[in-house]
């Protein structure tokens, strides 16, 4: 074993060796790049993508609305995400460690495990919810076709039973229509009648739906047993979880395309309408949809960047995840309004009648009109089966996001064994926390959280982690990190998006979101300012964690003045750097204290130069500029 590590390395790998060694023995690291990409990309994509984007795309001006958009990934999406990727792979460490470089701001990380949880909870509530149908499609006749069920109202009208009586006169027809357009589809009242149970009220909390506990409890199993080994369990499930909706999308394409209008639908979903491009609202939406979709301030960019080998070309990285992430959500959209369409001209109604957005789409729109298909069943299990990996491949990170940070911070040998232990107890609360959105009232606490648990807070800490890595730690400083890291420095566009543009769209994100604030509702249902203060609570209770840390760090810090304490607070920490001593060149290479040294031990990969340390002796290693391999890592 030692004659193998103390072999010349490069990133990892030996000359003439068979398989690649983790360079970072203590924390391990992602198996090749493929599995951080995909990783990342399952991460990035997640059930927004499917039933948020193209909402937005025809609500906003149809194709018009792509030119803001990518306008937004350029300036604001793709610098983002390569900045939250090199911050966490030049340091090795998940969204709490990373903060040596400036411990003041450290509560910037406990809000990201904030959101994190948040999302996490809920996220996972959704999942269940697609497992619910998924199982529920597995029959011959899907159960929200008709309205003969026992759950069903009066009032429920369903798309077959509107064609089924056409063969009647055009009075009764055209009665049928009218009564169509203000009918309660089957699938809606399946979603809410039987599936929720729904309350009247976000109080009246009624009883705990337990199919949808037991799919709650199928949901968390296999997102535990995927990470059961951290990123070396999960790397190798991404191969199909983030490929397979790719699949099933490409499937579902070629079945709406060939309906009977479907080029209406899509024409409805491209159609540039000029004017609104001058309209803010549609800007901001854009930004939005860009700094939402791509999981920015969610601490999982970080965390999973830190499983990378220190050179790996993360730049490239982060262009080919935002751009596929972006790719994916107009290949959605094509998608679902192919289908939307050919349910609008079976109905002889316009497009908009049957878009939605949001659970709406997903629970009640979208599975209304695969009734309308040829072997339903078969298409409905595709797509919900598309949903459960979509969403899999976000929370896979959300978990990891939360065992990595506690991990990292505890940081001693007995936790990091013990990791499994963490991930599962991670889980179970997880579980528990869950159980309350499961009950009658579940969906509007789900909607609650995913309203302002993870709205302008998210804004706010990635401004602030912007501004401290660029004028508190000092732009020249982190470009300096990056260039030892990549061997070459940020390209320039990159630079003035970090320092100016990047900042103030963030900032007009912000004031958009709060100019644009309407109280939330669920349908014709208007929440209570109780539950409202609540929300705003989730909101606040991950940003107050920047300002509460930021006074305990002052307090704890050295000095005799509030200037010095402030200095010495914003100061980066001696670990702070490349967690390896082997890449701890330049101005790293004396930053180490003796007892920092012998922390890292367990770390290198050849103890010779460990000898040779300690003996006072810089050791330099020549890597190639970009690295030879690639593994790295990263909502609705």
């Amino acid at each position: 074993m030692a004659e193998k590590c103390s072999e010349g390395l490069l990133n990892g790998a030996v000359p003439g060796e068979t398989r690649k060694r983790d360079e970072n023995i203590k924390r391990g690291n992602w198996g090749n790049q493929i599995e951080f990409v995909l990783t990342s990309v399952g991460y990035a994509v997640g059930l927004g993508n499917v039933w948020r984007f193209p909402y937005l795309c025809y609500r906003n001006g149809g194709g018009a609305f792509m030119f803001p958009y990518f306008i937004m990934l350029v300036f604001c999406g793709i610098p983002l995400f390569f900045m939250e990727l090199s911050f966490g792979q030049f340091a090795s460490q998940g969204c709490l460690g990373v903060w040596r470089v400036s411990p003041m701001f450290k509560g910037v990380g406990y809000g990201m495990m904030v959101v994190s949880t948040y999302i996490g909870i809920y996220y996972n509530v959704v999942i269940c919810i697609a497992f619910y149908y998924f199982f529920s499609s597995m029959t011959r006749v899907l159960p929200w076709t008709y309205c003969n069920n026992p759950w069903n109202t009066p009032d429920c009208t369903g798309v077959l039973d509107v064609t089924n009586s056409s063969a009647g006169s055009s009075f009764n027809f055209t009665q049928m229509l009218n009564q169509t357009l203000k009918r309660t589809s089957p699938s809606e009242e399946y979603w809410r009648r039987y599936v929720l149970k729904l309350s009247d009220d976000i109080g009246n909390l009624g009883e705990v739906r337990l199919p949808l506990l037991g799919c709650l409890g199928v949901s968390w199993a296999v997102v535990f047993l995927c990470l059961i080994k951290g990123v070396k369990s999960s790397g190798k499930v991404v191969y199909f979880t983030a490929t397979f909706p790719y699949v099933v999308l490409t499937i579902l394409f070629v079945r709406g395309i060939t309906l009977e209008g479907a080029v209406t639908g899509i024409m409805y979903y491209l159609t540039p309408q000029w004017d609104k491009i001058l309209d803010a609202k549609v800007w901001g939406d854009a930004a939005s949809q860009i700094f939402y979709s791509l999981g920015c301030a969610w601490g999982g960019l970080i965390t999973m960047a830190s499983y990378n080998k220190f050179h790996n070309n993360c730049y490239r990285d982060s262009i080919i995840i935002s751009i596929t992430n972006c790719a994916t959500s107009v290949y959605a959209g094509f998608v679902i309004f192919s289908i939307l369409g050919f349910m609008a001209n079976h109905l002889g109604v316009d497009v908009s009648k049957v878009a939605d957005h949001g659970p709406g789409l997903a629970f009640v729109a979208y599975p209304e009109a695969l009734t309308l298909l040829p072997i339903s069943p078969l298409w409905s299990i595709l797509f919900f089966f598309m949903l459960i990996l979509l969403g899999l491949g976000t929370q896979f990170c959300l978990l990891e996001t939360l065992v990595t940070a506690i991990v990292d911070e505890v940081g001693n040998d007995w936790i990091i064994r013990r990791k499994t232990f963490v991930t599962l107890g991670v889980a179970v609360v997880g579980f528990l926390l869950g159980v309350p959105l499961t009950t009658q009232a579940g969906i509007y606490w789900l909607l609650l959280m995913d309203n302002y648990a993870a709205s302008f807070s998210l804004v706010v800490i990635s401004c602030i982690m912007c501004v401290s890595i660029m004028y508190i730690y000092g732009h020249r400083n982190y470009f300096k990190d990056i260039e030892m890291m990549l061997g070459f420095p940020p390209p320039i566009f990159f630079q003035i998006c970090w320092r100016f543009i990047s900042p103030v769209i963030i900032f007009f994100i912000l004031v958009f979101t709060v100019i644009q604030y309407r109280p939330i509702s669920y349908n014709t249902y208007v929440y209570p300012t109780w539950a409202v203060t609540i929300g705003f609570l989730m909101a606040l209770s991950s940003v107050i964690c920047i300002p509460v840390y930021a006074v305990f760090c002052v307090l704890r810090s050295e000095g005799d003045s509030l200037l010095q304490r402030l200095k010495n607070a914003t100061r980066p920490s001696r670990e702070w750097g490349p967690a390896l001593a082997e890449h701890r060149t330049g101005r790293y290479t004396s930053a180490l204290s003796p007892s920092t040294e012998s922390q890292l031990e367990v770390q290198l990969l050849n103890p010779e130069k460990l000898k040779s340390d300690e003996a006072g002796v810089a050791v330099a290693i020549s890597i190639g500029s970009n690295g030879s391999t690639h593994s790295q890592d990263s909502k609705i």
